[in-house]
């Protein structure tokens, strides 16, 4: 499901050094343990131009795939977001970004709502009803699986696009 096209990483600055007309930050790898992010700001920190810095913000991001950033957020929240995004890739990122950033609601889905990969609504329409339903030959060429696909979007599923000919189906809950 979903590459990961680059790594996931986030630049974190020295507040002191900001404030003061200095730029001093340092990019760090945002898929591993909290511990260790924590452990590289402070080593940022300890190496900033201003004696005894102590703030920081995250003032860039890369790799995570449109998951929204704040600059003051969490270290632990990142982490475990980089982790979903490593596990999960693009697709990861984009559900998290389809529920506003909401980890626990993009867990859910890719765990208990997904459907499957298909290049449009229709080609699913048409696999769900060929499934479930045995329709005769002679009617095969008056079903409409672009309205059915349609109309599936507006109230049982919601799909997420990674790349061209590649939707990811979810169900509604």
């Amino acid at each position: 499901m979903g590459e990961q096209n680059t790594e996931i990483r986030i630049y974190v600055a020295c507040l002191a050094a900001y404030n003061n007309g200095s730029l001093h930050g340092r990019w760090i790898d945002a898929a591993q343990d909290a511990d260790d992010i924590r452990a590289e700001i402070s080593d940022m920190l300890a190496a900033s131009p201003i004696p005894e810095a102590e703030e920081w913000a995250i003032h860039d991001h890369e790799g995570f795939e449109g998951a929204p950033i704040s600059e003051y957020q969490g270290i632990d929240s990142v982490a475990d977001l980089a982790a979903f995004i490593a596990d999960h890739g693009t697709l990861g990122g984009k559900l998290i970004e389809h529920y506003g950033g909401d980890l626990d609601e993009a867990r859910t889905a890719i765990e208990d709502h997904y459907a499957g990969e298909y290049a449009s609504l229709a080609e699913f329409a048409q696999e769900l009803t060929e499934q479930s339903t045995t329709i005769p030959k002679c009617l095969d060429f008056y079903i409409d699986y672009e309205a059915m696909g349609r109309d599936m979007a507006l109230c049982d599923v919601f799909a997420v696009e990674t790349a061209f000919d590649e939707l990811h189906i979810f169900w509604s809950h």
